[in-house]
Parts: structure tokens; sequence; C-alpha cells
């Protein structure tokens, strides 16, 4: 049972398990050295099919810029990414992946799957169906 953190006992369950699914991940990941925030930003690098810039980056991951360029920068140190200027802005930089880092990505999307397969295999269809819509109808209550 989660620990008590809000005045909602049902919430606190969807913490938790939403830390334990990203707890369960994040082991697997560093296995190879990646991360979730590293694989993130990589998915948003990789589905763009174009280079970014880190302010798009950043929005797209739902990560502050200050966390967005911390984590190019060790994507860039590992040879994953790659800054290039802009061709119509020059005081901008774009954030491009490399062979490495299409490699890297598709490594990482595969062991998140796995993962999270592992971790939902108690669940047939009709359980999976059901908890989306249960979750749907929680989002749908909680737009701006």
């Amino acid at each position: 049972m989660a620990v008590q953190g809000s005045s909602d006992v049902l919430v606190d369950e969807l913490y938790e398990t939403t830390y334990r699914l990203r707890q369960f991940v994040e082991a697997r990941l560093r296995e190879m050295g990646a991360s979730v925030a590293r694989l993130r930003a990589l998915r948003m690098l990789a589905r763009a099919r174009q280079p970014l810039r880190m302010r798009e980056l950043s929005e797209m991951a739902g990560i502050a810029a200050r966390t967005a360029t911390s984590i190019v920068d060790s994507l860039e140190r590992d040879g994953l990414v790659e800054r290039i200027p802009h061709p119509q802005d020059r005081r901008a930089l774009l954030v491009r992946l490399t062979e490495e880092g299409l490699r890297c990505h598709r490594e990482a999307e595969e062991i998140d799957r796995l993962a999270l397969a592992e971790a939902t295999a108690g669940l047939d269809e009709d359980d999976r169906a059901h908890l989306r819509a249960l979750l749907a109808c929680v989002r749908a209550h909680t737009h701006d």
C-alpha cells in the first residue's frame, strides 16, 4: 500500500505505481548505461525526425530547459547526439541524433518495451482495456 501523501488513497496508489514502474524500467536501462530521462530525450529526437532546438526538446519531453541541457550534454559526451548550427538563425543550435544515438535509442526502446511487458504481464486484454478507460476518465476530469 502507498504511503499516504495526499487526501486520496487512490491518488497515492497511482503515484506509487508510477514511481515503481519508473524504478523498474530505470534498473533495466541502467544495465546498458541508460536512464529513463536519457531514453525520453532520445525518443523525442527520434520521433521528431529532424533536429530540434533545445527549447523544443525540453517542451516535448516535459522537462525544464536546464535539465534538457544537462541531458543533452551527457548524450553529446557519449556520442549519441550532436549540436549543429541552425540553418536560418546563426545564434541558435539544433540537436540531432548520431548514428550511434539511433542505435542506442532502438536498444533502449526494446529494453523499455520488455520491462513494461514484464511489469504488466498480470493484466489480460480486458484488464488493460478497463484500466485504460478508468485512467482516461480521470484525465478527462483534470483538463484545464
